[in-house]
């Protein structure tokens, strides 16, 4: 079957409870705006009103629209934590009648016409975004919490009050160590995780000046070196699927997806910010084996795995397009791509019709392009976005991985950049093109 495949190659929160005693603002996210603050001192009241906000400052606008309306609140003393979100006056929070106001929030901008507010108490308000963090990471830098920082996951927590990376790791598709793996195994599986400014002549980096790459081959650009080639290269290890895994494309009825091969990973576990609802990162996937396995035992797959679980879901995976698809080489998002007559004319691959409506060129000199050694275009998706939802104040991890199924010779690669909080209600799943 080997030989046959190498001949054959040519993805406001309601302002918590009740500002009071009894209140339990701390678990919950934010509205993506500004609160609005009447007077404050002990046996005054004070109103509270959530709004929405704009993009900016690391943050992203998600799903939903903000709530008005207001709440009554009786702040207490200095050492008391009224709106229950982890810190009294005497420990940083500028307003204690509103738990998306403390020490662990991060600034949102405010929207045009709303009052704006000090969300991170840091007597500042709407301070401008802070530059990229991933300037001078060498493409094939080892150390697994440079992966935050290439996707512009910046801020290192401090503690269980402070929000921001805790930890990362390399792990195979299925989040397991890759210490069993043979000394060869395992320089193939670091070959595989890159940190690159670009990725070909035509495909840019989201923000900043890296991105991470994850690939069941190499994690490189023809020009670079440590460069295989993305049609012939296996690095001959296996591993588990991930949770939920396989899970098959409604698009490709019949068709059984193989065993992970060859996968790089990595997990990064993450304290959210006190008034987060949600994130987004953007994606870009790129396939060999589009166009001659679509709908194949030799499926390949980008998965993002998000613990917890996101509500309404059997797993963790959060990338995935609007027909149910995982991100893979049936994804209806593969719009990167070209044959013979196309365009006008759309190609045909397992069966199925790619319209390939972004054409080629994002594919040169990327290894999956007409320029490689075999001339014949492979696909892509172009920038993707996803998003999901997480709970304020709280630790997350996401596993974000790329495998070859069935074998490991023809590879799959994958970019991740731009990461962002969201701070508007109502965040659900998803996976969409990046808005020009």
């Amino acid at each position: 079957m080997l030989v046959t495949r190498r001949l054959s190659i040519a993805y406001s929160l309601l302002l918590c409870a009740a500002c009071s005693a009894a209140g339990n603002g701390g678990s919950g996210g934010a509205g993506e705006g500004a609160s609005s603050q009447g007077g404050s001192g002990g046996g005054t009241t004070t109103a509270v009103t959530t709004g929405t906000g704009a993009q900016g400052g690391g943050f992203n606008v998600g799903g939903g629209t903000g709530q008005g309306g207001g709440i009554t609140c009786t702040p207490g003393g200095p050492d008391d934590d009224v709106d229950q979100d982890g810190f009294t006056p005497n420990q940083g929070d500028c307003e204690d009648c509103d738990p998306n106001r403390n020490p662990n929030a991060i600034e949102v901008p405010t929207e045009m016409g709303q009052t704006p507010f000090d969300e991170d108490c840091d007597d500042e308000i709407d301070e401008p975004e802070d530059p990229p963090c991933d300037t001078g990471i060498a493409i094939d830098d080892m150390d697994p919490l440079l992966s935050a920082t290439a996707i512009d996951l910046c801020k290192v927590s401090s503690g269980p009050d402070d929000w921001g990376v805790v930890s990362a790791k390399w792990v195979l598709a299925d989040g397991t160590d890759p210490v069993g793996l043979t000394p060869s195994q395992l320089q193939g599986f670091h070959l595989g995780h890159g940190f690159l400014p670009a990725f070909g002549a035509n495909v840019d980096v989201r923000r900043g000046e890296r991105m991470l790459v994850v690939s069941s081959g190499a994690a490189r650009q023809p020009s670079d070196p440590g460069y295989q080639s993305t049609g012939n290269f296996d690095k001959g290890y296996t591993s588990g699927h991930p949770q939920g895994f396989p899970k098959e494309s409604p698009a490709c009825p019949g068709s059984i997806t193989g065993q992970p091969h060859d996968s790089t990973g990595v997990e990064i576990t993450v304290r959210t910010p006190s008034n987060a609802t949600g994130f987004s990162f953007d994606f870009d996937f790129f396939t060999y084996e589009w166009p001659g396995f679509v709908c194949s035992t030799y499926n390949d797959f980008f998965v993002a795995i998000l613990d917890p679980i996101p509500m309404n879901q059997t797993d963790g995976n959060i990338s995935f397009d609007s027909a149910g698809n995982p991100v893979s080489v049936n994804n209806a998002l593969l719009e990167v791509c070209g044959c013979p007559g196309n365009p006008p004319n759309p190609c045909m691959a397992g069966g199925k019709i790619f319209n390939c409506s972004l054409g080629n060129i994002e594919l040169i000199q990327t290894g999956f392009g007409f320029d490689t050694e075999f001339g014949q275009d492979h696909g892509s998706t172009s920038w993707l976005r996803t998003q999901a939802p997480v709970e304020g104040g709280t630790e997350m991890k996401l596993r974000l991985a790329t495998y070859d199924s069935g074998d490991g010779v023809l590879n799959s690669t994958t970019l991740v950049d731009n990461f962002k909080w969201i701070a508007k209600p109502g965040v659900m799943v998803g996976t969409n093109p990046v808005p020009e």
